[in-house]
């Protein structure tokens, strides 16, 4: 059992830290120095009493964007790739002197969506990760925006850092932002919008306050944070989004002081790696409509999809292909990997397993499938 710090009373935890574009750069400045120089401040006081952390942090593109002299914000990709592999070393260069300034040493860490994926792979990175750590490097992570796949890719660094998280077994995740946390409603465009200051459970309220993406530099705003804190939930780590500018900020979501931003509350259920990938990181491809029977035999018996079950098949897919599940009433409840095509499902839909070619009853395995209700 980890003993507490005697400074602090409480346990050693693992924290990670997501900062985003809005608060990492400023604008056609690039790099904003002081920001860092802020976080290192907060890393700093997390380590003095005896606490890990790992950052994760946007901005390459960002940084990239205003080397090559800013104006408006190119959206091809290929560009916004290019950017990256110009912003990228710059940002890094930041992190390295703020961070060495302050006696600490960062190690660049650059992560693709195979990485949590594959099993070989998701064990090197953790393995990678938990070296840096006990060497006492902070590892700063970013994923590897340079060869990403658009097809493959995490789409933001929220969900990114929520996957970190439960690789590296982490006890708390902080999301910093450029608002305090999640409000009722824009407090942009809604005077009498009040913060969340606790959420024990994501619903589609929450969600449609969350809204879009808030900043020109950054990929996913309040909405991509609340997809990470659900992430999170369900790998059984506590998640605070919180004002990046606050002094301090990091250390306070560790003391789980009052006020401190929107703290979401974990799953008592924890999901391995390779689920939380299929119901989180892939991107669904189609949806299966299945009759109550089948729900019931996902939901109750931790049984496999087969074909006998489903009433209906939506969209194009592979198979290998992730797709949603949903009941009669259109309620999307879990999320696998198909075995068979789009269309195959369409000609075997409802069809008893006697009926078809051996194996091809089973639609989804349960090791491929995530029921989350």
């Amino acid at each position: 059992m980890t003993e507490p710090s005697a400074r602090t009373g409480l346990s050693p935890q693992t924290v990670v830290v997501k900062i985003g574009s809005s608060s990492v750069t400023a604008g056609e400045a690039g790099v904003d120095a002081a920001a860092v120089a802020r976080l290192g401040d907060d890393v700093v006081a997390l380590r003095s009493q005896g606490h890990q952390a790992v950052v994760v942090s946007s901005g390459a593109v960002a940084a990239g964007w205003a080397a090559m002299g800013g104006g408006r914000r190119p959206t091809d990709p290929v560009v916004l790739q290019a950017l990256a592999a110009v912003g990228q070393h710059r940002l890094m260069r930041v992190y390295d002197d703020e961070f060495s300034d302050r006696g600490m040493t960062a190690a660049q860490v650059l992560l693709a969506p195979l990485d949590f994926a594959q099993r070989q792979q998701y064990l090197h990175a953790r393995q990678t990760l938990a070296a840096l750590l006990d060497m006492g490097v902070v590892p700063v992570v970013n994923e590897n925006d340079v060869t990403a796949d658009d097809e493959i890719r995490f789409g933001d660094n929220d969900r990114l850092a929520a996957l970190v998280a439960h690789m590296v077994a982490a006890d708390l995740l902080v999301l910093l932002t450029d608002t305090p946390g999640l409000f009722t409603a824009d407090p942009r465009l809604d005077a009498e919008a009040s913060l969340i200051e606790e959420v024990a459970e994501i619903d589609h309220v929450l969600e449609a306050a969350a809204g879009g993406s808030g900043s020109p530099v950054g990929s996913g705003g309040m909405a991509a944070k609340l997809a990470a804190a659900r992430i999170a939930g369900w790998s059984g780590v506590r998640t605070v989004i919180a004002d990046a500018s606050r002094a301090k900020v990091v250390l306070a979501a560790v003391n789980d002081e009052a006020g401190i931003g929107t703290v979401f509350r974990p799953h008592r259920r924890r999901l391995p790696a390779r689920k939380l990938w299929i119901a989180f990181a892939l991107r669904a491809a189609g949806r299966l409509v299945v009759d109550d029977g089948a729900r019931r035999a996902l939901c109750e018996r931790d049984a496999s999809l087969l074909a006998a079950g489903v009433q209906a098949v939506e969209g194009r897919f592979d198979a290998d292909d992730a797709v949603e599940i949903a009941g009669t009433d259109g309620a999307v409840f879990a999320k696998g990997l198909v075995r068979h095509d789009d269309q195959r499902l369409r000609a075997w839909a409802g069809h008893r397993s006697t009926e078809l070619p051996d194996g091809a009853g089973e639609i989804v395995h349960r090791d491929d499938l995530v029921v989350l209700t």
